[in-house]
């Protein structure tokens, strides 16, 4: 597996969410290491927010991120966890035309390194509404790491085979920054 020759790289418009309670941008090293790895990589950052944990400001953004033309991809670090406040699947899944199981599947495998057992606590998922990949991650910076890492570097990339998600998004063409 690796990268096709021919296929260019397409960079992609990526929407960051934090969702914290205690958090603010200044503090936020989950949301930073995401708009850092996003961006080395060659993608936009087409906006960065920080929100308490509560499920329909989540559901409203992420709602709104879908229904934009310039957003190909939302990632969202936080709230995934067994808390009373912890919403964000909850916030999200009802979005998605189409929930991309394995997602969830391969982050447990790979944090098995990092944290064992603990990795079944993860509520990490991912799906696609309108042209749009949603992905949840656990609001811990290694997580986030792990899952650019060891998924989406390549998911978000043209270029990986067998497949990536960038044909299944909204056409590139469709985001104005694109020119």
């Amino acid at each position: 597996m690796g990268h096709k020759e021919d296929s260019p790289f397409v960079p992609l418009a990526i929407a960051v969410l934090t969702v914290s309670d205690t958090r603010s941008f200044e503090t936020d090293t989950s949301g930073q290491l995401l708009v850092d790895r996003l961006s080395a990589a060659g993608h936009q950052l087409a906006a960065r927010v920080l929100l308490k944990d509560d499920l329909y400001r989540i559901r409203a953004q992420v709602a709104g991120w879908i229904a934009e033309d310039a957003v190909q991809v939302v990632i969202i670090t936080g709230g995934t966890g067994f808390t009373g406040r912890d919403s964000t699947p909850e916030a999200v899944a009802c979005l998605l035309d189409k929930q991309v199981e394995g997602f969830g599947e391969l982050f447990r495998q790979i944090s098995v390194a990092d944290i064992g057992t603990s990795t079944i606590q993860s509520r990490a998922l991912a799906g696609l509404a309108n042209g749009t990949l949603v992905c949840c991650l656990p609001g811990s910076t290694n997580a986030c790491r792990t899952a650019w890492d060891g998924i989406l570097a390549e998911q978000l990339d043209a270029r990986h085979r067998p497949c990536n998600f960038v044909p299944h998004l909204k056409a590139v063409a469709a985001c104005p920054s694109r020119g």
